[in-house]
């Protein structure tokens, strides 16, 4: 089955976010339960990768439900919108999402993960990535059970910071690829590829902020 792909471009207060998703489900599978949304309110841009627990139909289901829920109000906070989505989901198989939200206008990210979608923000000029931060992921699955206590971690966005989130169907040796130069759509292309773990449902979703636009 071919990769999807699939990309855009959210422009606001002198600051451009240019992103990409590529995704493809399990084998033998019509339908993808991992699910990426991006929204652009007035502030900047609202990402929400939800991984459907298991795959198929039902796991399409439950990522669908989580985007509907989000969709109308996409400049709440990512603790607000999950919480919405535990809602929606109840008597569904539940859900691992991860949110992150761009305010361009003071160039910080506010996200939250629950379950086992992974995020990591790759600093402009680290190579190495001596100095990437990772999402901190809290245990739960939404729709069933959240922790107690949710907790959104606010970061600053400095020119050129590259956004990956991925699914559990992509090996968590994608967060140690340095090869991250070019546009997001061919890299999170390039990242399923060659780090699909062919066990599930997989997706790859990229962003690169920039100030004042493309240079």
């Amino acid at each position: 089955m071919t990769i999807a792909v699939s990309g855009g471009t959210v422009e606001r207060h002198g600051g451009v976010v240019t992103w990409g998703i590529a995704s493809l489900p399990m084998a033998a599978e019509e339908q993808s339960g991992d699910l990426c949304s991006v929204w652009s309110p007035t502030d900047g841009a609202l990402i929400a990768v939800v991984d459907g627990s298991g795959h198929g139909p039902e796991a399409a289901e439950a990522a669908r439900l989580a985007a509907d829920a989000m969709a109308p109000h996409p400049q709440e906070s990512p603790v607000a919108l999950i919480l919405r989505c535990h809602e929606q989901l109840r008597g569904t198989r539940g859900a691992a999402m991860t949110v992150a939200s761009l305010n361009l206008f003071d160039c910080t990210m506010t996200w939250l993960g629950i379950g086992n979608v992974e995020a990591v923000l790759c600093r402009a000029g680290d190579a190495d990535r001596q100095e990437s931060e990772r999402v901190l992921l809290r245990a739960g699955v939404v729709g069933f059970r959240l922790p107690p206590r949710l907790k959104a971690e606010v970061i600053p966005l400095k020119h050129c910071d590259t956004l990956i989130i991925a699914t559990d169907g992509v090996k968590p040796e994608f967060a140690d690829d340095t090869a991250i130069g070019g546009d997001p759509k061919q890299i999170a292309g390039r990242l399923l590829t060659q780090h699909n773990a062919l066990r599930d449902d997989a997706l790859v979703f990229v962003a690169k902020y920039e100030q004042g636009g493309p240079r």
